[in-house]
């Protein structure tokens, strides 16, 4: 009957802290069935079940309940874990928001404080059995998923983020540190990776404030989530002095059919947001039945930058430029292209994307993800990719086996820029890796290595794929969804 208890545990993951917690009420003595289902606050049925599934390991006298002798430890070892150094814990936080990189207004960043990052960990770990659960963090640049994986190293964790300096910075902390948390690349509105599609016990979030920031990231943790049975923690704040705002918001996340489990007041202090008091709440959203899975929403999120609510369309002339310099003296009329790469485009034509709103990662993501035609992106003239000599060459040495760029710095205006991509002839694995970066890694990497090699059979290639890749857990993934560190080992492993 033990296996039954731990089977039953265990498909209510991260969701059985209360009744865990019961099994240490159940070790202690008689217990009546009322104050089991009173202090676990869960309904009456589940607290059957659980009896149910304890079996011979628990007795009944009347309406009450206890632990048989011999069971009591047993018991609570299901309801315990080891505890967490307070002093330790508190000390990593300091010490990794000591080094993460600096917030960036266009992405409306503002850094919560140590205590603030200390206090969400433990409360997900008070409030939900995280040894053996799987966290999906839907951007992080406070490292919440860092703090809880410290305090409970049970804790899976999956980074989710468009912050390339951000997934750097969490991957390095991770593999010093032996956490188990993995970093993922997105934009959200452009889709979530498949690898954390369905996958999480937990999301935490701490979106744009806008109402449609807030749908957006509701949406995509949503679609994160494993079962019905998951939780979507959220921080959010809104002024005392614009309620119109909150209800707004809050709108919004009853129409993705979000029921408010719980609302905890100031939890979270910040180092600046001083419109919102600094300050803002966490929200615990149960999902129904009709939450959606997908989300729709524009360009606009943020509250700051080009890419926010309040900024216009692009300029006529930037776009004609574009057009103009991608089409050069070929036949034809480039097909025009808004951002995103989630998916792969399927084209022999000219391509043009208008990437003007570009915050920094969309550019390089574009052109891997490009079919391997002449392709042309209209970007800020002050990208951090072609601002410079060494923002330049960086992106050249990554797309080197796939595209020639040139960049037509300062076109049609001093505010806009045009870099063209003509494909280049260099077969090989890191060319194929580069045409087929939505594929599974492994699987592409693998196929590449039998076309380069003759005579080299699946075994002998998948076995060398994994002696060549610098992260074994990277072969799941597609080379698209890498954070760009981690996709520039790749294709330097596979050169």
């Amino acid at each position: 009957m033990a296996d039954s208890l731990t089977t039953f545990l265990d498909t209510r993951g991260a969701h059985a802290r209360p009744l865990r917690d019961l099994l240490g009420t159940l070790a202690g003595g008689w217990t009546p069935l009322e104050e089991l289902v009173r202090a676990s606050a869960q309904p009456r049925r589940t607290v059957e079940e659980l009896l149910a599934a304890c079996g011979d390991l628990v007795e009944r006298d009347g309406a009450a309940w206890r632990a048989v002798g011999s069971a009591a430890g047993r018991l609570r070892d299901l309801a315990t874990l080891p505890p967490a150094d307070p002093g330790a814990v508190a000390a990593a936080v300091e010490e990794y928001l000591a080094g993460v990189p600096a917030p960036l207004r266009a992405l409306d960043h503002v850094q919560a404080d140590a205590e603030t990052v200390l206090r969400r960990a433990r409360w997900l770990d008070d409030t939900y059995w995280l040894d053996g659960a799987h966290l999906l963090c839907v951007g992080d640049h406070d490292l919440t998923a860092l703090a809880a994986c410290t305090l409970r190293p049970g804790l899976r964790a999956t980074v989710v983020d468009l912050d390339d300096r951000l997934l750097s910075y969490v991957d390095g902390v991770a593999r010093d540190r032996g956490l188990d948390v993995r970093c993922l690349h997105a934009d959200f509105r452009f889709g979530l990776p498949p690898l954390a599609v369905g996958s999480a016990d937990l999301v935490f979030t701490d979106p744009p404030y806008t109402p449609e920031g807030m749908r957006l990231f509701l949406a995509r943790g949503v679609e994160g989530l494993r079962d019905p049975d998951g939780r979507v923690v959220v921080a959010y704040g809104y002024s005392s002095r614009n309620p119109t705002l909150g209800l707004k918001t809050q709108q919004e996340v009853l129409r993705l059919g979000l029921v408010f489990e719980a609302v905890l007041p100031g939890f979270n202090r910040y180092r600046g947001a001083q419109a919102v008091g600094s300050a803002s709440d966490l929200y615990v959203l149960q999902p129904t039945a009709r939450s959606p899975r997908l989300a729709e929403s524009g360009i606009g999120i943020y509250t700051h930058g080009p890419q926010s609510l309040e900024s216009g369309g692009t300029d006529p002339d930037a776009v004609a430029a574009l057009l103009r310099l991608t089409r050069a003296d070929a036949a034809g009329q480039p097909a025009l292209l808004g951002p995103g790469w989630a998916e792969p485009v399927r084209s022999g034509g000219l391509l043009a994307y208008d990437l003007a709103a570009d915050p920094g990662p969309w550019l390089a993501r574009t052109l891997v993800a490009a079919p391997s035609v002449r392709v042309g992106a209209l970007v800020p003239n002050n990208h951090p990719d072609i601002v410079d000599a060494r923002g330049q060459n960086a992106l050249k040495d990554l797309l080197a086996a796939k595209f020639r760029l040139t960049f037509h710095r300062s076109t049609p205006d001093g505010k806009h820029a045009v870099v063209t991509a003509d494909p280049v002839d260099t077969p090989g694995v890191v060319k194929a890796l580069l045409e087929r970066a939505h594929g599974k890694l492994g699987n592409v990497w693998r196929e590449a290595l039998i076309r380069a090699t003759p005579g080299l059979t699946k075994r002998e290639a998948r076995e060398r794929v994994a002696a060549l890749v610098p992260d074994e857990a990277d072969l799941d993934a597609r080379l698209i969804d890498l954070p760009l560190e981690r996709l520039r080992g790749v294709l330097a492993a596979a050169g």
